[in-house]
Formats: C-alpha cells, structure tokens, sequence
C-alpha cells in the first residue's frame, strides 16, 4: 500500500556558478529561526552553506551539502502538516566540474529549485544541472534571482529558461531509457527572488526592483505544493541508498543516506550491500538527524529522511543498506567519465623537504589519492610507467586543482604535470577527443579579438547573439584541449571584464594541433639565491617569477620570455665588489615586482615538457628534465620522432 510522508519535502537547489544558490539557502535559514538570537554567524559576511576554506576563499560551492528547515507557516498546514514540514534542502555546486557532486545530490531529492539570474539569464552550466534533473523525473520550480540588478530583463530570461527546458525535453526525447513530460514543463511555476534580500514574489515585478513581498513566504509555498511529498510502500522493507560521506572525531566514517522504504533505528542490525553485489550484516551504531546545520542524535529515521549513520568504517557512496532477510537492489549512481587527467607524484626537485612540506614519500601521496576516492566519485587514479607518480583524472581542470590545492593545505610536496585530455577509439580505430560547448559573454569590442582566439584553438561558432546592451553572447563547439590555458588569455583580450563558461559537449574527432602558448620561458642555469643585481640586468628580457633571495635551481622557470623560444639565464649573479666608486652610486634603480602565479594559472602555464613543483609555501614552475645538455638530447630526439 502507497502511504505518502506530508511532513518532508526533499529539494536540491541547482544552478550556474554565482547565481546565487547559497545565499538563498542562507535566507532560507534564517527566516525559519534555524539560528538562535544570539548567533553570530550573519555578522562574519560569510555563507553559512561554505563549509570549507576553499569555498569561501573561491566563493563557490564545492561539495554537496545538505539542511533542514522546519516551516511552520500557514502554509504548511494547508499541505497537511499542522506541527510543520522538514524541508532537507540540498546545495549543489553550480561548476560542471564538479558534477559528481550534482549527480549524487539529485539522488536525495524529489524535486528541483532552479535558479537563473535575472541578468545573465541560462548559462552552460545551467543546461547541465537542468538535464540531469529532467532525467531524473525531478519536477522543477524557476526561481529569478537578482531580480532588483540595474541590468536585470526578468522577461527575457523567463523565456530563454522555457526554451531551455523545452530543448532539453525535446532532445531526450529520443534517449530509450528517459520519458520527459513536456506538458508539465509548458506550466513550470516561477518565482522571483532576491537572496540577498531575502524576498521572494509569485508577482513578476518591474526590472530592477525588488519582489513586493517582505519575506520568503512564496517560495515556501511553492516548494510544498510543487515539490512532491515521499511516497513509500509500508510493507516493503528497509532500503536506503548512501549518497555521501562525512566523518567526526568521535564516530568515525559517517554515511549520508536517503531511506526509501522501512524504518533505520539506532541499534538495528541490517544488511550492508556493496556495489559489487556482496553483502555482510553490519550494526548502526549512532543515527544523526539535520536539524539546520547541526547533527542530532535520534532514535529512527522512516522513509523520506535524509540521516546520517555510524558504525560501518569501510562504507562508500552508492552502497545500500536493506533488509538481511529480503535485500532491495537500488538503482547505481551514474557519473559521467572524466574528460581530463593530470600526473601528481612525489617532489623530485632539488629543493624537496627544505620548507614546511612533511608528507614527501609515495606511499603517502598514493594513500590519501586513495581516500579521495571513496567520497569523490567523479574521479579516477590510473598507475603509470612511474612508481612514484599516478594519473588521476576528471570532469575538469578545476576539480583537478582543487584536489592538488587541498593535499597542498595538508602538507604535501607534489610534482603536477601539464593537464592532458583524455582520449577514446571509436569502432574505427580513430581517436576521439571530448569536446565542450562554451558560451562567451563580452562587451562589443572584444568581438574580434574573442573571435580570433576561439579559432586558433580550433573554436567552432554556433550562435551569438546581440543583446542590445553593448555585450555580446558567443556559443561555441571547442576541444577540451583548446580551453588549457585559455583563461589568462581571455582575460587579458577583455580587459579583464569578459565571462567564459563551458559545459562538456561529447567526444567527436580529433581536432589536429593546438597552439597553447606564444611564448617561452626563462630557464634558471644553476642554483643558488636570487639576487637583485641579476633581476636588474635580466628585466628586460621578459616577466619574472622570483624575487631577490627566493632560493632556485637548475631547470627551474623563474620567469616568461616574450619570444617563443626558452632561454636559460643566470638570475644568482652577485655583483662584483671593488674599492673603486661606481659614478652611479646615487642613483635607484627600480627592480619590477615579480608575477606571482597561483596554482590554476601554474598549470595553465606549463607546457609538455615542464611541470609544477607545489609545495605547501611555494608553487614552483621546472623543466622535466632540469640538466640543461640532457634537455637538449630529449628535444632533438623528439624533433627527430616527428
């Protein structure tokens, strides 16, 4: 017998990056008294959703997380709920890169908040998070964003969001396994919404200003009645699916799970089944309930719940948990194949383990690649001819970087190699590249220049379109191998006020050569301290990376050379001291401040034959091979193969 839960709603907030998904979920919060009077987390100008260094210092969501909001307005007792509804609200990140998180999220919920902004409209990254929730059968709710910016056109954009989703609709039409109501989806209910004001309407208001409500109300209501209740079968038996990992200092290893049918209580002994099919008896030792963005003991959890349970250290994500007597398969977790890939071993420089840098041996590096894998789904680590050095690979360039930023802050010295593609064969036997669709917005006189950097990076235009506002949208079809190291040269041709944003589009065929960087690198000769007289006599040969003092060595890059060829240069030259006064002796000589890279932009910058030195003080810049004659015989012997 079907019995539906009125209590619960389960909704994932989905969106492009900085639309503005966490700051309304903090509005939510806050208006459902989650936080007592005197908390003080609204004075720190923090979102109360970023969880971790990185995600306040990047302002974007990294990982998918999840909270509970008790409404108990008006509203919830016309939905059958007089003592409230749970609302477990899902934050997901808004970057395709980490689609993995998405994919998992999507897993928990019943349903979607789509967020657009009112300006920007529909990016990539929105048609990505958009698809899997079609797939998934997730009703979806619009909510504009920002709906008081001065740019804001909430007309336009509600428009551009149907078309989206009737697209989208029409292309899965022809997928066997997905059914798209494309009715339903002609009646989405929008909502229009200001986050940081804490607003919402069901009323579209004017352009630029803010919604005529005092509060969130609308968007509370429209969650409960478009978003459906959980609906289980009270006979079947306990299964619940584990959708994430947590630990704590005191429980250990904590899995996140979603319960579809049966009752999971504190003490209750069930059967733990693994992807693989096998199956053991485990005992759940402590059971936690979200209650805002805290974890509560509790005694059970019924169908519908979001809970946390202990006792089971080996569990992963997608594991289940059933009944011993009469086990329940769910449906796997899918996750799309990693289009990117990086090569992360142990420092092998000559300046390995003389900073703060504590975890140097292979062993060391392999074991924490390990751990990332059994919360990052979305990730592979492959072996290669090396003992020391491991290929991992990806959804993107930037949850790549994260990870090597994240082992960085916990103190490991690593060697990262440039970020390759990762190719297929098709039934032919021809390699197939993965492909991204990338969509470009900037004012109208970088037109040209934008449209000359696209094409030498093999960029094939679709669509742009003229907004009328002195900016203009570019679609591009482009290779994933185009888009290393496009970043720092797309912000230089828009001054810095250009927006790129790309979604994987497939494998097609292999694009032929790539250009990906102009010029070339200035190679330190020998090792030594960096002193100011070298750099005053060098600073005309191009861009430096070091400073005075700055310990380096042989086959280190400290520095750009404006020309396309590298060039060696002795940067620890002391000059020579007689008793003689120079006739220059008064005057200053200013040294240019050097160009401090930041690990992205490290790893946009190397080519085939160098690789980043990242250490937890300094992010270093070297040559594969750091003797200068052995460079030479590997350079002729590579001409020599083409």
């Amino acid at each position: 017998m079907k019995v539906t839960r009125s209590d619960i709603r389960n909704v994932a907030i989905v969106a492009h990056v900085d639309h503005g998904k966490t700051t309304l979920v903090d509005a939510m919060l806050w208006q459902s008294d989650v936080f007592d009077s005197h908390a003080s987390v609204e004075s720190t100008g923090e979102r109360v959703m970023d969880s971790g260094d990185l995600e306040r210092e990047k302002g974007i969501t990294i990982l998918a997380k999840n909270t509970a909001i008790t409404y108990r307005g008006e509203h919830a007792a016309k939905h059958g709920a007089p003592d409230g509804v749970t609302i477990n609200v899902v934050d997901t990140p808004g970057h395709a890169d980490f689609g993995g998180e998405v994919e998992r999220a999507l897993s928990m919920v019943d349903g979607v908040v789509l967020l657009v902004d009112a300006s920007e409209g529909p990016l990539p990254q929105t048609r990505f998070v958009l698809r899997k929730a079609l797939a998934a059968k997730l009703p979806v709710i619009v909510v504009v964003n920002k709906v008081d910016r001065p740019d804001s056109r909430i007309d336009g954009v509600v428009s551009e969001t149907t078309d989206l989703l009737l697209n989208l609709a029409s292309d899965m039409e022809g997928d066997d396994d997905v059914e798209v109501d494309i009715d339903a989806l002609l009646d989405v209910p929008v909502i229009y919404a200001s986050g940081k004001a804490g607003r919402a309407s069901a009323v579209k208001p004017e352009d630029g200003t803010l919604p005529d409500s005092e509060n969130l109300e609308p968007l509370f209501d429209a969650i409960l009645t478009n978003i459906p209740a959980p609906t289980y079968d009270d006979e079947a038996p306990v299964a619940a699916q584990v959708t994430n990992l947590d630990a704590s200092p005191f429980l250990g290893r904590l899995a996140l799970v979603r319960v579809h049918s049966g009752t999971l209580s504190k003490g209750q002994t069930v059967g733990w089944r693994r992807q693989d099919g096998t199956m053991s008896n485990v005992r759940i030792s402590e059971l936690l309930r979200t209650v805002g963005l805290e974890r509560v003991p509790d005694k059970e959890a019924g169908p519908g719940d979001i809970v946390a349970v202990a006792g089971i250290p080996e569990i992963t994500i997608g594991d289940s948990l059933v009944d011993p007597e009469n086990p329940i398969e769910l449906p796997a977790i899918h996750v799309d194949e990693p289009a990117i890939s990086l090569t992360i071993g142990i420092n092998t420089s000559p300046l390995a383990g003389k900073v703060k840098g504590h975890k140097l041996i292979a062993r060391q590096v392999k074991d924490r690649l390990d751990r990332e894998l059994v919360g990052n789904v979305s990730i592979r680590v492959l072996p290669t001819e090396r003992p020391d050095a491991w290929e991992v690979q990806g959804r993107g360039e930037l949850a790549l970087a994260i990870l090597v930023e994240q082992m960085r802050r916990e103190g490991f010295e690593l060697t990262v190699g440039k970020p390759q593609v990762v190719t297929k064969l098709d039934e032919n036997g021809k390699v197939l590249e993965p492909y991204e669709q990338m969509t470009i917005d900037t004012p109208e006189e970088y037109l040209g220049a934008i449209t000359q950097l696209m094409a030498a990076r093999k960029g094939r235009m679709e669509t742009m379109t003229n907004q009328g506002t002195g900016w203009v949208r570019m679609e591009y079809t482009v290779p994933a191998r185009g888009l290393i190291g496009f970043r720092t040269y797309f912000l230089t041709e828009t001054r810095g006020t250009g927006i790129a944003s790309s979604l994987f589009a497939g494998y097609d065929a292999w694009a032929g050569p790539i250009e990906s960087r102009i010029t070339g690198s200035l190679i330190a000769d020998r090792q030594g301290a960096v002193t100011p007289f070298s750099l005053l006599r060098l600073q005309d040969r191009g861009t430096f990376f070091v400073e005075p003092t700055q310990e380096v060595y042989e086959g280190m890059v400290v520095g750009e050379n404006p020309r396309a060829e590298d060039m060696e240069v002795n940067v620890v030259r002391e000059k020579e001291l007689t008793n003689m006064r120079a006739a220059s002796a008064d005057t200053f000589e200013v040294l240019v401040p050097p160009r401090k890279l930041t690990l992205e932009e490290s790893l946009e910058f190397i080519e085939e034959d160098e690789c980043v030195e990242i250490t937890p003080e300094l992010i270093r810049i070297r040559k594969v091979i750091l003797d200068s004659h052995e460079r030479v015989k590997a350079n002729r012997k590579r001409a020599q193969g083409k």
